[in-house]
């Protein structure tokens, strides 16, 4: 593949990588701005590699999600929540915080559980897609879909601010 060729694949699913990994980070753009930088480095030096490039979208959001993950992996909380200070919103910084809620329960959720639902509900993939790009079973990731779906469902501040 071509620089070119990278490039415009990558122009094609920018804006739907960042918003996963945005979602993924739990609202943290910088984050996950920060993620899709190096997973766009990652997947330019191994796009040589890539035997199918009509599945260059599922393949580059498999590195994204091993970016992410290792990021998570990687991430050490040094002072405890209860000792963090309050965070008080700008004012007029409602559309900042328009997702609060559903970002702070994602971030609830386990790790691989949030993924599904985000790939499967955000960005349209199917469970044998999301299967290939979490390198786990389609079994896995219907129950991963499910206990995810359970956990927000069990969440009073969704159902309270987005309803069903």
């Amino acid at each position: 593949m071509t620089r070119e060729q990278f490039i415009s694949r990558v122009e094609g699913c920018q804006r739907e990588l960042r918003r996963f990994l945005a979602s993924l980070c739990c609202g943290d753009t910088q984050l996950a701005d920060d993620i899709a930088q190096e997973a766009f480095i990652k997947a330019f030096l191994a796009s040589g590699d890539l035997k199918d490039p009509g599945n260059f979208k599922a393949w580059i959001f498999r590195i994204a999600h091993n970016c992410f993950v290792n990021n998570r992996r990687s991430h050490r909380i040094s002072v405890d929540y209860s000792e963090a200070p309050p965070i008080a919103a700008p004012s007029g910084a409602d559309a900042t915080f328009r997702y609060q809620a559903l970002y702070a329960a994602l971030d609830s959720l386990p790790q691989h559980e949030r993924t599904a639902l985000l790939l499967f509900y955000m960005e349209g993939y199917s469970v044998k897609e999301i299967a290939e790009i979490v390198e786990a079973s389609e079994e896995a990731v219907k129950t991963r879909l499910s206990r995810g779906r359970n956990h927000l469902r069990s969440n009073p501040s969704i159902i309270n601010d987005y309803g069903r």
